[in-house]
């Protein structure tokens, strides 16, 4: 197996259908992961890059481990370097801080429990602190899409490796918009559940008591898939709660900002413009759109970084900071020592707590049955603006995003579209920690309308079909097996080999089975320039009225002769031939 028959986009769905159908093994994946990190030293994606020597013990310990009872076997991820993986260094991006960790953190033991393989350790802004990718002593961070503009950050290696097929997904953290940013920024979905839902032992914290892991995967479905195999108390973990979700449902309402938001950067118009496009995308879901004053989250974000609250991040790495001088860069020593002012006392600090309780009361009040929307991030920068102003560009990354673990909201940043060739807009969804799953159920209504396409197959391409690799290669997923409305007919076409033609009929139509696959907007129009005649993609009425792109046929090439309408679809046509033989 060659390195080129590796998806693209390693999602979960795509890898472990190609590990039941033969196409590719673990071996293979990795081999392909080790030398996508090589190619792309470049970018500074990794602290501890991918090699066969780590990654061995795991690759070997899937001959014993029954995939069935491991539903991440053989799943590559990448974890931020503030997190302890057994074995390996950490560094939090300070080399003076490294240290060898002796056990895996509460994540990371449990991912591996579920068969998924660590590959290496992502680069990030030092200790966590930033929103830009840049501060980092091993190198800024590239966006994987234009390297000239930022990654985001902190977790900016674990975005990066995420879009850049290096890792299926990866874990980062968040303490006021880490796991959502680098999301926005390279196209990708970025999960944050609700602060203490994921265990955070073993995590180098940055503020203790709001810190979260987090998750960024390509699709919707793999984020919440880590989630099933994370979410949890542990019990070593002071900071670990049970904070199981409800079922799903759609919220009643969706929030958004009455006041135009603030964009900023080289591609402010671009991201205006996005916006109002997502905003149009949101109001055709049906759901009722709510205009609010957001002027509340606002204070809320200002009271993580402009006041005594603060003081928690220093509280935690004072003693090293001030035991190795000139080990952290400049930047990452101003932004912590904001937490030493003298005016941050202890009465300033509880009025701010009990200021805050206010606020998160009003909140959760305000988002009850209802999802609030933001842009994950008003723009971006170059890696050059950055350096000429590093603290007032970061803290323009986190308008729309320090408010959130304050108040205590789960969050779900998904793309939305460009902004621009190669630059990808992104929102963020929150709600309250008991209704954190409406989040995905939000989420999906909004993204048909946007980012991946829904094809209909009916033929070489379905699951088990000599085809079927094309699709995977592509990063599509199979959906559902669905009918066509009672108007198609099949035909058996005369090629070689054979395939199934689909032509709609006035009258004497049958439903004919066809397979859903949801595939990105980026591949369809690799997928229909590879389609001969008399084949083509044309909108299908499938049995519940819905109208799909699928593969439809020419009328001239049906002969009547070859109608196969009567099984039923392609499978009944082959299933009927065999029991003939």
């Amino acid at each position: 197996m060659t390195g080129s028959s590796i998806p693209a986009k390693l999602t979960i769905d795509v890898l472990l259908s190609g590990y039941r159908s033969g196409l590719f093994t673990p071996e293979d994946v990795i081999a392909a992961v080790i030398a996508r990190a090589g190619h792309t030293t470049d970018k500074n994606i990794w602290i501890l890059p991918p090699t066969d020597e780590r990654i061995r013990p795991y690759l070997d310990r899937l001959h014993s481990l029954n995939p069935a009872d491991h539903p991440l076997w053989g799943i590559p991820f990448a974890i931020k370097d503030n997190i302890e993986a057994a074995g390996w260094p950490i560094t939090a991006g300070c080399p003076d801080y490294a240290y060898t960790a002796e056990r895996h953190a509460g994540v990371v033991e449990r991912l591996v429990a579920a068969g998924a393989i660590p590959v290496g350790k992502t680069n990030l802004d030092q200790f966590a602190t930033g929103l830009v990718g840049t501060r980092s002593p091993y190198g800024a961070a590239h966006n994987a899409l234009r390297p000239e503009l930022i990654s985001g950050g902190s977790s900016s290696g674990s975005a990066v490796a995420v879009a850049l097929g290096q890792a299926s997904f990866s874990l980062g953290t968040d303490t006021a918009g880490s796991g959502r940013v680098p999301a926005a920024l390279n196209g990708l979905v970025g999960y944050k559940p609700a602060v203490g839902a994921w265990p955070s032992r073993g995590v180098v914290p940055a503020c203790r008591s709001i810190d979260c892991v987090t998750a960024f995967a390509n699709t919707l479905d793999d984020a919440e898939t880590v989630d099933r195999h994370i979410r949890g108390r542990l019990e070593d973990d002071p900071y670990s709660f049970d904070r199981p979700l409800a079922p799903a449902a759609l919220p009643k309402r969706f929030l958004l900002p009455a006041d135009p938001p603030t964009f900023y950067g080289p591609f402010e118009a671009e991201y205006r413009a996005a916006w109002e496009r997502a905003k149009a995308m949101i109001a055709q879901t049906g759901i009722p759109v709510v205009e609010i004053d957001l002027s509340m989250l606002g204070e809320a974000a200002a009271l993580l970084y402009e006041g005594p609250l603060v003081a928690e991040r220093w509280s935690d790495l004072q003693p090293f900071i001030e035991g190795h001088p000139g080990s952290t860069l400049p930047v990452t020593e101003t932004v912590l020592r904001t937490g030493e002012q003298v005016s941050f006392t202890a009465s300033a600090l509880f009025r701010s707590q009990h200021r805050l309780a206010e606020i998160r009361r009003s909140a959760d009040t305000l988002l009850h049955e209802a999802v609030l929307i933001l842009p994950t991030a008003g723009g971006t920068w170059t890696r050059e603006q950055v350096d000429a102003d590093p603290i007032a560009t970061n803290s323009r990354m986190g308008l729309y995003t320090n408010h959130c673990n304050l108040l205590d909201l789960s969050a779900l940043a998904i793309p939305a579209g460009e902004a621009a060739q190669r630059l990808p807009f992104g929102i963020t969804l929150f709600a309250r920690p008991s209704e954190e799953a409406n989040l995905g159920a939000a989420a999906r209504l909004i993204e048909r309308e946007t980012n991946r396409i829904t094809v209909a197959v009916c033929g070489l391409h379905m699951r088990g079909m000599t085809l079927e690799p094309q699709m995977i290669g592509l990063g599509a997923s199979f959906v559902e097996t669905v009918r066509t409305a009672p108007a198609y007919k099949l035909y058996r076409l005369p090629t070689s080999p054979p395939k199934p033609g689909l032509v709609r009929v006035h009258a004497g139509g049958s439903a004919i089975e066809m397979e859903l696959w949801s595939m990105p907007l980026s591949s369809f129009g690799r997928f229909t320039a590879d389609i001969p005649a008399p084949l083509g993609i044309g909108r299908i009425e499938l049995q519940d009225g819905q109208l799909v792109s699928g593969f439809v046929c020419e009328a001239y090439a049906a002969q009547e002769d070859a109608d196969i309408s009567q099984h039923g679809g392609w499978r009944g046509a082959l299933a009927a031939v065999e029991a003939a033989l």
